[in-house]
């Protein structure tokens, strides 16, 4: 293997700006991968982010859109085959946060929630599996989250749609193998560092490694499923957790 197994694909992250987002391009743009680096509308932070991939001696483009609205998603894909001609990995990182006792639960909550971590991946693998699928190749990163699998208070909202991701994770799995295109969720337990005051509340348990993990914790998994020679590992659900979550 190279020490740049990556070079010359082109990346796409959504909300790839911070936390496991940022982490994850520049793992990603360490392997030699160009970045596509997504915001809803930080394009300051986004600029640097992009920076530092560039740092790495790697292209970034910065594009900003709503992925819950079609249009602007495939505007945002075709930015990117104007500028690189191609899509080869997408990670759907792109997500909302939030905490309300169910029954005070207002139904735009619940879709404006599900809509950004639910639609917003159908929307964006739809439009790079048109891509990849007639190159014979590609990879998805779906992201999870462990309060789908353990259960937390106030969070019925993002609970349903990561345990949806899982789903969307295995249906895509099968359905593009035959194109060499390989589609896994990563599932984060608790990351520690700056985070939405909401992340990690209502989670019982502690990871039994002794500490919560760190953005570059996730990242480094996400790589390794992104890799060409991870082609055998498909519709997999890989939690990332420290041991908090044993499934």
């Amino acid at each position: 293997m190279t020490d740049t197994p990556m070079l010359g694909h082109v990346a796409l992250i959504t909300g790839g700006v911070r936390r496991i987002g940022r982490a994850t391009a520049l793992a990603l743009a360490a392997e030699g991968a160009d970045l596509v680096l997504h915001a809803r509308s930080s394009r300051e932070e986004a600029e640097g982010v992009a920076r530092e991939v560039e740092a790495l001696g790697r292209r970034a483009l910065v594009v900003l859109a709503d992925v819950t609205d079609e249009a602007a998603v495939e505007a945002m894909f075709a930015e990117i085959d104007r500028a690189f001609g191609r899509i080869d990995i997408l990670v759907n990182n792109a997500a909302l946060r939030g905490e309300e006792h169910f029954t005070e639960m207002s139904y735009a909550r619940w879709k404006e929630i599900t809509g950004v971590i639910l639609d917003g991946a159908f929307l964006c693998s739809r439009a790079a599996l048109r891509r990849m699928a007639p190159r014979n190749y590609g990879r998805i990163v779906n992201m999870g989250g462990v309060s789908a699998h353990l259960g937390a208070g106030g969070r019925a909202h993002v609970g349903t749609g990561k345990a949806g991701i899982v789903g969307l994770t295995r249906a895509l799995a099968v359905e593009f193998a035959a194109q060499g295109i390989t589609v896994n969720c990563v599932i984060p337990g608790k990351i520690g560092g700056k985070r939405a005051a909401t992340a990690g509340k209502g989670i019982a348990g502690f990871p039994i490694v002794g500490r919560e993990g760190v953005p570059e914790d996730v990242a480094e998994v996400i790589r390794l499923l992104c890799r060409p020679a991870s082609s055998f590992i498909t519709g997999q659900s890989v939690h990332v957790n420290g041991g908090m979550f044993l499934p």
